[in-house]
């Protein structure tokens, strides 16, 4: 770090004073979990699904898919989550998506570069999960884009944010699997004068639960002559059978 550099980073932490990723608990620098929301994170490690990055303990089937992804195979080739969606996790989802924390996308983008790490290495393009322009307005950013665009910085990789454009806004996802996967058909479409013929695309978002929405846009893409679709997310939500998860 340059000098200039040095003096920048001690004024801006001077006005704003670093703050934990997952709470306002003060922190030592920028980037930071306090000890409390350190202990309530669970990152994903060891020996995951292949297709939807959930954490397999002893479940391993086919070249390490988990159960669910055996009885209801997602559209799209491999998958991968950088943490459980709960405790802390869920905090820093919440933080980055509602609660206009942008200062945490660099760090987080970081964990899911690193749990994506193979599913990178192959990616010829990299796009996010696009949101309707009204909520896209509401909201000023798409979280998922935001991600994206350090991912590919960080990888190296090309990065459209504009590759699929959602057609109609969808009321928020609830229910089970096939309630969700209603929810999001022909809600998306690709880009006019985007091609992805031949291409495998990495598609970048917040949080995999079902996998409707990111199946919807994987038949997108696929349609457009997607050689392959893989998806990489901040976190995946613990399965829930009650729910039909």
């Amino acid at each position: 770090m340059t000098m200039l550099e040095t003096m920048t980073k001690a004024v801006v932490d001077g006005v704003f004073p670093p703050r934990c990723l997952a709470c306002a608990t003060p922190t030592e620098s920028a980037g930071r979990l306090c000890a409390t929301c350190w202990g309530e994170t669970h990152f994903i490690t060891g020996t995951t699904c292949r297709r939807c990055g959930a954490p397999l303990h002893g479940e391993a089937g086919a070249e390490d898919t988990c159960e669910r992804c055996l009885r209801h195979p997602p559209g799209w080739d491999r998958g991968a989550a950088a943490l459980v969606y709960g405790g802390a996790g869920r905090r820093m989802v919440l933080a980055l998506k509602h609660g206009d924390r942008l200062d945490t996308a660099g760090p987080l983008a970081a964990w899911m570069a690193a749990a994506g790490r193979p599913l990178l290495a192959d990616a010829d393009v990299i796009a996010p999960v696009p949101l309707h322009w009204w909520r896209l307005l509401r909201r000023r950013y798409n979280q998922s884009s935001e991600l994206a665009r350090r991912i590919g910085r960080l990888a190296e990789r090309p990065v459209i944010p504009d590759l699929l454009v959602r057609r109609r806004a969808t009321p928020p996802q609830a229910g089970g699997r096939e309630a969700r996967a209603a929810n999001q058909a022909n809600a998306f479409a690709l880009a006019r004068r985007r091609s992805v013929a031949g291409q495998r695309v990495l598609l970048i978002d917040d949080v995999l639960t079902t996998g409707a929405t990111l199946s919807a846009c994987t038949e997108v893409l696929r349609a457009g002559g997607a050689a392959a679709v893989d998806v990489l997310v901040l976190a995946r939500v613990a399965f829930d059978e009650s729910l039909g998860l």
